[in-house]
């Protein structure tokens, strides 16, 4: 993680661009491949649709901050690692209340998502305290 801070320090922005790539393919799994196998996974199509359309609001913050080149993304950064940290508390309880509906599939799949985005908000905030002193 440490080598791949300091290489994105100094481009901060790029860090925008995938967090952007990232929320697109969770809206994606979320909103189509998970809706389609909902019985393979279990949860409710109604939560999937929700799921999804919060990295979908996501993506065009992260569009919105890169381009606009005046923009302070250190901050942005530091907004989207909330975010995203928020959103994998809000995750966990849609999880939580459709417990006995989610099948083990669902989880590992919930699980997953939550542990990476979790490991991008790090990244985030470790990039954005990062912030060059001139």
């Amino acid at each position: 993680m440490k080598k791949l801070t300091e290489k994105l320090k100094n481009y901060p922005r790029q860090l925008l661009l995938a967090d952007c790539a990232g929320a697109l393919i969770s809206a994606f799994m979320l909103g189509v491949v998970l809706v389609h196998w909902q019985n393979f996974f279990g949860i409710p199509v109604y939560a999937l649709y929700i799921l999804a359309a919060i990295p979908c609001f996501f993506a065009l913050y992260d569009l919105a901050v890169y381009s606009v080149e005046s923009a302070n993304t250190y901050t942005a950064l530091k907004n989207m690692a909330f975010l995203n940290i928020a959103y994998c508390i809000f995750s966990l309880g849609i999880a939580l209340f459709h417990v006995s509906s989610i099948e083990v599939a669902g989880w590992v799949y919930l699980i997953g998502e939550v542990i990476i985005v979790l490991l991008l908000a790090r990244l985030e905030l470790l990039v954005a305290s990062s912030r060059p002193l001139n």
